[in-house]
């Protein structure tokens, strides 16, 4: 599990072509981190497979094609950042809210309106999501734990729209601080509404 509060932009250092999977290298800080433990990378919850020492360190994911197909993490070229995040342990503080690293979607960034202390990013939102969305509810956005501003029109044939307001430490820290319109973002939804909707509809007696 994670939070959505980024520790720091990582670079991908160099990807490995792997048939229907690929193998990251992520430059980054590796302290604490061992092979086998879970880390997000743009939100994407990977499996260390390596630590490489030298300076700076880095360490190794490896992606398989599902993971390809449905993030972003299939259009990543070296020199990229990315946002990182190590799992969750239960004596953290839960700054954001409780991320799997479960993409449900990809969003495109539609329009960005700059304010004097802010910015103001719309972003697609796909049918098949937007039921789980709510004005001032949570959604990551590239492994980012962010509040819901607006909710376009609800569409149910084709995809709509959500909005979100970055402050200076979120636009410093995260890659959204340099994402512009036509770019895609990994999207993943509060879980909690996915279980709800389950349970109300009766599909967990099936």
């Amino acid at each position: 599990m994670f939070t959505g509060i980024v520790a720091e932009l990582g670079e991908v250092a160099g990807i490995e072509p792997r048939g229907d999977a690929a193998r990251l290298t992520i430059r980054g800080s590796t302290e604490g981190v061992s092979p086998g433990d879970s880390i997000a990378v743009n939100g994407v919850c990977l499996t260390v497979t390596g630590i490489l020492d030298g300076n700076p360190k880095t360490f190794t994911a490896d992606v398989m094609g599902e993971t390809l197909d449905r993030s972003s993490l299939g259009t990543l070229t070296p020199g990229a950042p990315v946002n990182l995040e190590q799992s969750v342990r239960l004596a953290d503080r839960l700054g954001g809210h409780l991320m799997q690293g479960h993409v449900d979607g990809t969003g495109t960034i539609i329009s960005r309106s700059p304010a004097e202390h802010w910015d103001q990013v719309r972003i697609s939102l796909p049918a098949g999501i937007s039921r789980y969305l709510v004005h001032k509810g949570s959604i990551a956005v590239d492994g980012i734990s962010l509040t819901v501003s607006a909710l376009g029109p609800p569409e149910r044939e084709r995809d709509t729209w959500f909005e979100v307001c970055l402050i200076p430490e979120t636009l410093k820290r995260t890659t959204m601080g340099t994402r512009q319109p036509g770019e895609v973002v990994n999207l993943e939804v509060d879980v909690i509404a996915k279980y709800v909707e389950r349970l109300l509809t009766g599909e967990a007696d099936k």
